[in-house]
């Protein structure tokens, strides 16, 4: 089943009786959507990179930019003005020969998120911007695919599983997005540059759970984390039936950009 190599490479996998042999050929099979190469996307893409999932996609339009470095632990300084996902896919690449990196340099938008997340099994919301966020949340549901959302600023993170059917949606919890300007962005409020790291090995740590069925997920629970006080805080959630998108009358019945919520958290500027 594995060679040598691999069995080395993976050992410790192998010798935890909830992964072993078998969930480590799950990984290898598994296939993550990972939307964003930014704070939120680097550490998600390492460790999925590291950890042996087998294909993992990587969508991103924007280039590496001088400013990112302080979080973005998947570029590096030579890698400025290059593609995030082109930098993402070298480093992925070069910690796990293993894996197949798909690349995808657009930025999503409703004529294309659903091919996009189509041949996954499992995706992850790296994004900077609820425009995008309310946007994988709608396809994600009305596609029936499992995935992790996760939001980040100044010091403070939250992140929360959802599967479609079973549990809270981010719009069972938000129902539509803020108007435009009325958050800071995190380039006028900032954020610190460990922040991403924390919330984004979570998400890693779900996608990867869901991949080999062990483990509890974040469904139903939002998760969020205050860095200045260290301190975690579990939310138990129940779905809405009033929700516009899972509820029992859906009012969100196809896709469409929620322009007016463009730009409102923008960490890769």
């Amino acid at each position: 089943m594995f060679t040598e190599e691999q069995i080395e490479r993976y050992s410790r996998h192998i010798i935890l009786k909830e992964v072993g042999g078998k969930g480590q050929k799950k990984l290898l099979d598994g296939k993550v959507m990972v939307i964003g190469a930014g704070g939120l996307g680097a550490p998600i893409a390492l460790y999925l990179a590291a950890a042996g999932v087998g294909t993992i996609g990587i969508a991103d339009a924007d280039v590496v930019d001088l400013s990112n470095l302080q979080r973005q632990v998947i570029h590096f300084t030579p890698d400025v003005g290059k593609p995030k996902v082109e930098s993402a896919r070298e480093k992925m690449e070069a910690i796990n020969p293993d894996v197949k990196v798909r690349t995808y340099r657009e930025w999503i938008s409703a004529a294309n998120i659903a091919r996009i997340i189509a041949d996954y099994d499992f995706a992850i919301d790296g994004t900077d911007n609820f425009a995008a966020k309310f946007l994988i949340n709608d396809a994600c549901v009305m596609a029936g695919k499992p995935y992790s959302h996760g939001g980040i600023l100044q010091f403070v993170g939250q992140t929360l599983t959802v599967l479609p059917g079973q549990s809270t949606c981010y719009r069972c919890i938000f129902p539509s997005p803020p108007p435009k300007d009325a958050i800071p962005t995190c380039s006028q409020a900032g954020v610190i540059g460990v922040l991403p790291g924390v919330i984004g090995t979570i998400q890693a740590t779900e996608a990867i759970k869901f991949l080999l069925g062990k483990g509890e997920l974040l469904a139903n629970r939002l998760l969020m984390y205050d860095a200045l006080e260290m301190n975690f805080r579990k939310v138990r959630i129940n779905r809405n039936q009033k929700c516009p998108v899972c509820g029992e009358n859906p009012t969100v019945t196809e896709l469409v950009d929620e322009l007016d919520a463009l730009n409102v958290c923008d960490l890769e500027k």
